[in-house]
């Protein structure tokens, strides 16, 4: 059936801030379900409260709503577009799927005459009520493991005592595992039921027996209104049942599944998706299977909606879930679509992958202070990367170099655990870094048998973890001349970096990167082309591998590139990696802004970035993508390969600033601010030695490389001293002390995380107003693109804050000081982009606390608040194509705009929720006033004194 006709304007709900368990994956979805709605010439009507995300860009939507996520906003947006023929709510996670439920409960659909399109309400009631779940897969004939729902505390006990322990208990109607716990004793029963039944906004909680050891998967599927079902990818989780899929390493395709079992899964999930209700859309299910050699499969539950996972089988099968799932949901079927990745055939096909991904979740528990940092049923990690590879192997290792927690792979870096106990324990209880610690096991020399015993991980992995050490030991036992090529090629070809290779031969990494190039052995980059190359790909998304050398009839050797290197002038945009507090996807709204102008531009654009659930790993956001790690050795090599006339490192965060000073020393152009500015600004003591220059106040500071040296600072400066170490982000260490013990034991384990580190001791200045700028220069004009005032004071990290643009309570003195402090930073810098100031106003003087000539957390905001596209002036501004005083800057805003953090500590319990100068949200909101009378600014801006009193 071809598209429905009568459906002309359609309303998309959105996600809203992001939390741990809904992330940027929802502004993936949403975005690309937009692109697919206005494709097909449907009005597109926007509501998300999320400044920071592409989604919520102007040129995404026909209407975009900055409006909390309510039902008072629906209303409001209803009233004002009564046109709205259907509502799509699948592409925003679970918040999406509860606001439609609860409008839909208050008649406000029928009301309004609205359509529910890609899932109905039936399905969403029947997968998320858990009692109606069991009931229905009972009638179909789809086991479940013995399961009792209980909406009280005393039917949960009953349930207890009937199944024995270990039980899980997880919360209906909640996201990323909140309230669900593994129990495996009965003393702690009573709390973790409390907790379940709290969470669940319909107080119940569903108590199961515990599948431990079980083997878990997940398939994602799509449905046209025909009945057509495709499986689009099976993944496996590397962790057995018991840790959320969110958290678990996950590897697609299924390495260890029997191919009778796998049929048999598919032939349930499409027999559990056409039974939940008549719908055309996106499902994700997810089966536990015994290991035996029965592999018996079980349900575990269905959600009826686009999901975390589906932005990760999008990447990993280049299949546009997401956008091909919108089509169906306005009416057309699979068979009518292209298959976006060949243009030639189509959308009814399940992709083939000639290739292995891997997905590493990255965790941040060192913001989360006396977190439990074990894995279980509860999601707990902030982002994640994937690795793509010829082999399991590669595409692990190309995971681990692409998390950014200074490791450079598994093992062969020095920095593995050596105690026998506490490697026993980090593989009994799932730590964050099992993922290393199986390594460490393997090289201690204990035995696989034992290890799978304990982590009841399918003995294939081990093996895979077993033969990397061997080969660690066989190179370890060359030196860098007596390498023979065979060895170094197979340890590329199984992801090892130049790096560990250097640690194996006791050499320089500089030293093996020659060496490889003596012996040729050269990445080359493979198409990831979802039909394992049977039928010709069209899309330029890549990722590299090391093949061996054919040759040909006339004796010329060569190794397959499919990277085609095209003439045009080009730039190369890096990516921020990972989500994690402090950089998160606000930089890849930058990233995607900065490609689209560049585009604008003439040049063509290459994106690198190892993100799974962002829109600048979308395949057709650049006109190159190479999904592979920000990570050195990679990135030298594409450059290499490309030879582009620059690379943009200002927009995607710390990550790609950190690379700034090796794309310098190696004589490779960097577009806009030059890196001696960047380090200028980033080194504490240099900056500081700059602004007594510019006579720019300033808190009285020092600079200290030892714990000694800071004693003796403090005797000069006066408590309370704010310690911050150089090149970091998001606060990151930054801490108030208020005497020498606490000064010393800082200090000491600042040195200890972060080796060599130049720390800056500034007083600290005590109930000051902390406020900030964004600015575009070009080296010669400064146009400032937005001033915000905090409404906490200074000392609460600028991502903690309530940021209020245009200040509120700043005298026309202080503007004017913060205006010329701004530029005249700005031009000192030689800034060439953007740049963000941060100040602390005390006794109406303006002091500078930092600057950052780089892309910040809040233009995004600004952005939005102002409807102004900056990111794509400073772009331009960076590749020279423009001056500032060639743009006419045009910001419309009434009253006031509000940027509100927001925090999920709830996934924490007992863990120290205080604010301070480390940043610990890990999303925000924006909220529109029309004057300082508004109760919401009255509440936050009595929150102020409860940080003010002593």
């Amino acid at each position: 059936m071809p598209k429905n006709k009568d459906l002309k304007s359609i309303l998309l709900i959105g996600s809203g801030p992001i939390v741990i368990g809904q992330a940027c994956e929802f502004d993936y979805a949403g975005s690309q379900s937009l692109r697919s709605l206005t494709e097909d010439g449907i009005e597109t009507i926007l509501i998300n409260s999320n400044p920071a995300t592409i989604m919520t860009d102007p040129s995404m939507a026909d209407h975009v709503y900055l409006l909390p996520l309510n039902t008072k906003s629906i209303v409001q947006i209803l009233k004002k577009h009564p046109n709205i023929d259907a509502v799509l709510p699948t592409m925003g996670g679970q918040t999406a799927l509860n606001l439609c439920i609860e409008a839909d409960e208050k008649g406000i659909w029928k009301d309004f005459g609205v359509e529910l399109i890609g899932v109905d309400i039936a399905a969403i009631n029947i997968t998320e009520d858990r009692d109606q779940f069991k009931t229905l897969m009972r009638e179909i004939g789809i086991p479940m493991a013995p399961q009792s729902s209980a909406n009280s505390f005393l039917k949960g006990k009953e349930i207890a005592q009937e199944f024995g322990f270990p039980l899980v208990i997880r919360s209906s109607f909640t996201l990323g595992g909140a309230g669900a716990s593994f129990v495996f004793e009965e003393k702690d029963f009573d709390e973790l039921l409390s907790r379940g039944l709290e969470t669940s906004p319909v107080h119940e909680v569903m108590i199961d027996k515990a599948l431990i050891g079980w083997k878990e998967y997940e398939l994602e599927l799509l449905r046209d209104s025909n009945d057509n079902v495709v499986i689009i990818c099976a993944i496996e989780n590397m962790d057995p049942m018991g840790i959320h899929t969110g958290d678990s390493i996950t590897v697609a395709p299924a390495m260890t599944l029997s191919d009778v079992t796998y049929q048999k899964m598919r032939d349930m999930a499409i027999h559990m998706m056409r039974s939940i209700g008549d719908f055309a859309g996106g499902c994700n299910v997810q089966f536990a299977v015994n290991p035996d050699n029965e592999e018996e499969i079980i349900a575990i539950e269905i959600n009826p909606r686009v999901s975390r996972s589906s932005a990760l089988a999008s990447k990993a099968t280049g299949y546009p879930i997401a956008k091909i799932a919108t089509k169906l949901a306005i009416g057309y079927n699979l068979d009518e679509l292209d298959n976006q990745i060949t243009k030639s055939t189509s959308a009814l096909f399940e992709p083939t992958l000639d290739y292995v991904i891997v997905k590493i979740p990255r965790w941040n528990f060192d913001k989360f202070e006396g977190s439990d940092r074990t894995l279980g049923l509860q999601m707990k990690s902030v982002g994640e990367v994937m690795g793509i590879g010829r082999s399991f192997q590669e595409a692990l290792h190309k995971a681990t170099q692409s998390l950014e927690i200074k490791r450079n792979g598994l093992g062969a870096d020095g920095k593995g655990y050596k105690d026998y106990d506490q490697i026993i324990e980090k593989l009994t209880y799932a730590s964050w870094d099992r993922v290393f610690v199986i390594y460490d096991a393997i090289q201690m020399g204990i035995p696989l048998s034992r290890i799978h015993e304990i982590t009841k991980i399918d003995m294939w992995f081990l093996k895979q973890y077993e033969e990397l050490y061997a080969m660690e030991k066989e190179i370890s036992t060359y030196n860098i001349d007596s390498l023979p090529r065979e060895l170094m090629l197979e340890a590329k070809q199984r992801g090892f970096a130049d790096r560990q290779i250097a640690h194996m031969l006791k050499c320089l990494e500089s030293e093996v990167y020659k060496k490889r190039e003596e012996q040729k052995i050269k990445r080359v980059y493979k198409l990831v082309d979802t039909c394992a190359a049977e039928f010709v790909a069209q899309t330029p998304y890549f990722y590299s591998t090391f093949e061996n050398e054919m040759e040909t009839a006339d004796g010329e050797k060569y190794a397959d590139n499919e990277s085609i290197v095209s003439d045009k002038k080009k730039i190369i945009v890096l990516g921020s990696g990972p989500n994690r507090i402090g950089q998160g996807i606000e930089f890849d709204y930058c990233c995607v802004h900065g490609v689209l102008a560049a585009a604008e531009c003439g040049y063509e654009t290459i994106m690198i970035n190892c993100n799974p659930e962002t829109v600048s790993t979308d395949f057709d956001t650049a006109d190159k993508l190479y999904f592979e790690p920000v990570f050195w050795e990679h990135i030298y090599d594409i450059i290499q390969h490309e030879k582009p006339e620059g690379v943009i490192v200002q927009l995607g965060g710390q990550t790609a600033l950190k690379l700034a000073e090796k794309l310098d020393r190696y004589g490779i152009k960097i577009l806009g601010t030059s890196f001696q500015a960047l380090d200028l600004a980033e080194d504490r003591g240099s900056f500081s030695s700059l602004l007594k220059k510019l006579d720019i106040p300033y808190p009285e500071f020092d600079v200290a490389e030892t714990a000694d040296q800071a004693l003796a600072v403090a005797q000069k400066l006066d408590y309370p001293i704010l310690v911050r170490p150089s090149y970091v982000l998001g606060g990151q260490g930054m801490k108030i002390v208020i005497n020498d013990k606490e000064l010393e034991e800082h200090v000491v384990d600042l040195l200890r995380k972060i080796p060599n580190n130049k720390l800056l001791l500034d007083h600290y200045l005590d109930g000051a107003i902390e406020a900030e700028a964004d600015a575009i220069c070009d080296g010669e004009d400064v146009y400032i693109i937005g001033i915000m005032e905090h409404i906490e004071p200074c000392g609460i990290h600028s991502g903690d804050s309530n940021a209020t643009l245009p200040p509120f309570n700043l005298g026309d003195l202080v503007l004017e000081q913060i205006k010329d402090h701004t530029k005249k930073i700005a031009l000192a810098l030689e800034t060439v982009g953007l740049i963000n100031i941060q100040f602390a106003i005390k006794d109406d003087k303006v002091y500078i606390i930092e600057a950052n000539p780089r892309a910040s957390r809040t233009v995004p905001f600004i952005a939005k608040a102002y409807k102004e596209p900056y990111v794509n002036y400073a772009t331009k501004v960076m590749l020279g194509e423009k001056k500032v005083k060639d743009f006419t800057f045009n910001p419309q805003l009434e009253g006031y705009a509000i940027k509100q953090p927001v925090f999920s500590f709830n996934k924490f319990h007992n863990v120290n929720k205080k604010l301070g100068p480390e940043m610990k949200s890990t999303g925000e909101s924006i909220l529109f006033i029309d004057n300082l009378r508004d109760d919401a600014f009255y509440d936050l801006y009595a929150r102020r004194k409860m940080y003010l009193s002593k």
